[in-house]
């Protein structure tokens, strides 16, 4: 019988979208909820696996952890792209690799979340209603305001909408800007240091990975204006968590809507969590009835196709 791991099902709920029951007679499955401590422990624990269902950017599939683990033979992923994933390690093992299609709504949606949330003081608001007290914050509105977007692809196309009927300002940069769908949208074309020095909130939409990595750093940071917020759904190291926590802690920016960090889970201790002007949440962008129904049920679709022969949505 064929050995599965379903790996990081932090809030074990990947049995409430796949039945995993009718698979019993053909799979072993056993559900991962908890981070590994470090690799070896990964190493150990999923040592006699031959087929992990992973989702993205949870677990670092490594060389070290690819090489070391000798029965496996099949990868699945959530998202048709997962960079945790060394493909070159992979390919010379012949693992086969496969993904799943994904919703590219939730994310921009979770974005105008943190975005309302740092305008009107929500986190401070909300608190203090449980506290007894009333009004106790003057919050902003978002007309004439201008909306700075770091990428403008699927999901900084969405918030660029939304932005608009706001009746914002939008402007945008990343390295590979498309001035076309600039145009489509009246979205204003800039460079960097401008989109930084002008927007009143800033949100970042681009791919993680080494191009972006550190794209805002304290540096950034001075040149934004101190009334401004800075907003991250995208991936954790394209902020620089220490620069941010200094800009936070000396009032550098207004606040911060941070969604993904640098290492997830978040630690208990991590300076941000302490910190009055960020509004986070632990990486639930993605996080959705629907998209998990997408998910989980393509995984055990594609774990079949690899099964027979003849895999399907290959990522390589």
């Amino acid at each position: 019988m064929l050995k599965v791991a379903i790996l990081d099902d932090y809030q074990n709920v990947s049995q409430q979208f796949v039945d995993l029951k009718k698979l019993s007679g053909k799979y072993e499955i056993k559900i991962f909820s908890e981070p590994f401590a470090d690799e070896a422990d990964a190493i150990e624990k999923l040592a006699e696996f031959k087929a992990l269902l992973i989702m993205r950017e949870r677990t670092p599939i490594t060389k070290n952890l690819i090489e070391n683990l000798t029965k496996l033979k099949f990868i699945i992923t959530s998202g048709l792209r997962n960079k945790s994933i060394d493909l070159d390690a992979t390919k010379k093992r012949k693992i086969i690799v496969s993904g799943t299609e994904s919703n590219t709504n939730p994310t921009p949606e979770l974005t105008w979340a943190l975005i309302l949330g740092l305008a009107r003081n929500l986190k401070e608001e909300i608190d203090n209603m449980y506290q007894g007290y009333w009004q106790t914050s003057v919050g902003v509105e978002l007309k004439g305001k201008i909306l700075g977007l770091i990428g403008l692809g699927k999901v900084g196309t969405q918030v660029a909408r939304v932005g608009k009927a706001f009746g914002m300002q939008v402007m945008a940069w990343s390295e590979n800007l498309n001035l076309d769908t600039c145009k489509e949208l009246d979205v204003l074309p800039c460079s960097k240091e401008d989109l930084i020095k002008n927007s009143d909130f800033l949100s970042i939409h681009v791919q993680g990975g080494e191009r972006y990595k550190n794209c805002i750093t304290l540096k950034e940071m001075d040149k934004m204006k101190k009334t401004s917020f800075l907003i991250n759904t995208s991936r954790g190291p394209i902020i620089n968590e220490d620069d941010l926590i200094i800009a936070l802690s000396t009032n550098v920016i207004a606040g911060a809507g941070l969604d993904v960090y640098e290492k997830e889970p978040l630690s208990e201790n991590n300076k941000l969590r302490f910190l009055p002007n960020a509004l986070l949440t632990p990486h639930i962008g993605y996080v959705t009835a629907e998209n998990y129904h997408v998910y989980f049920t393509q995984m055990i679709e594609s774990l079949e196709a690899c099964v027979n022969g003849e895999p399907i949505r290959v990522i390589e």
